[in-house]
């Protein structure tokens, strides 16, 4: 299939088939970012600071589904062309057709496929596995950031600019509405967790996991009170913080991206 075959109609049928691909290839864009996105600022304890509530697991999820839902659209919708036949083959075999571009996207797509599916059986694998498999997806997206610069350039329908455009204004935009939009709004979305009136758990005892430390140092952003990371990268903590600390402690083994922070006693 030639490059620019995909996205070039010749019949009123491939009209809105070339249409309907180039709209579904722009959403995947632009979901893709805000799944990026959210998930970096999620577990980065980012949100916190801007929304003063913990993220939830729950809008990364969304976002990527809907990433990988038009993204399967764009894809399938190269099977109803007239004009050029483009058969299952040429989905599931990268270079099959012999175009780059055309591989990095197929490619891409199916990563996040079986990060998508691991992430559902993430309870029956090991935890180290299991990360490092879904840290795949940032792969993926890399390769189909590049399969969509690369389909703008050859194509002509999109502009890079407005591309590059969306790619650096979805982090401004996410972190202003974080700060922006009142906690209620973003609990009632389901993107933060609402805190509820409850007196704070005492009796906490923290333990550190040294294998899985990475020492990132998000747990001292989170709790600087509790957690402290020297110059020589040893990661030194309260093993029995005060109460008061609990909900920042809690904060700091959610945002922990090696969740090596563990909490005996009463949590919430």
């Amino acid at each position: 299939m030639s490059p620019s075959a995909a996205l070039v109609p010749v019949s009123p049928h491939d009209t809105g088939i070339a249409e309907a691909a180039a709209l579904s290839g722009r959403l995947t864009y632009l979901c893709m970012c805000l799944a990026l996105c959210w998930g970096v600022l999620a577990a980065t304890g980012w949100v916190r600071r801007f929304s003063g509530r913990d993220a939830l697991r729950t809008g990364h999820v969304l976002l990527s589904a809907f990433t990988l839902a038009t993204g399967t659209l764009h894809g399938l919708t190269f099977l109803f062309l007239e004009d050029d036949p483009f058969g299952v083959t040429d989905l599931l075999v990268p270079f099959y057709d012999g175009t780059p571009r055309h591989a990095l996207g197929i490619v891409g797509l199916e990563l996040v496929i079986a990060v998508s599916v691991t992430a559902g059986l993430r309870r029956g694998a090991r935890e180290g596995r299991w990360l490092r498999f879904h840290q795949l997806g940032y792969l993926a997206i890399g390769l189909l950031a590049g399969h969509a610069w690369l389909g703008a350039i050859a194509s002509g329908h999109l502009s890079v600019v407005w591309l590059a455009g969306i790619t650096l204004l979805v982090p401004p935009v996410v972190l202003s509405v974080l700060r922006v939009l009142p906690a209620a709004a973003l609990v009632r979305a389901g993107l933060i967790e609402a805190v509820p009136d409850e007196p704070e758990p005492a009796g906490l005892h923290v333990d550190v996991d040294s294998r899985r430390c990475h020492a990132y140092g998000v747990c001292q952003s989170e709790a600087p009170g509790v957690f402290q990371l020297g110059q020589d990268g040893h990661l030194e903590y309260e093993k029995r913080p005060e109460p008061g600390e609990a909900t920042n402690v809690q904060a700091a083994v959610r945002a922990c991206p090696m969740r090596a922070i563990h909490l005996l006693g009463a949590t919430r």
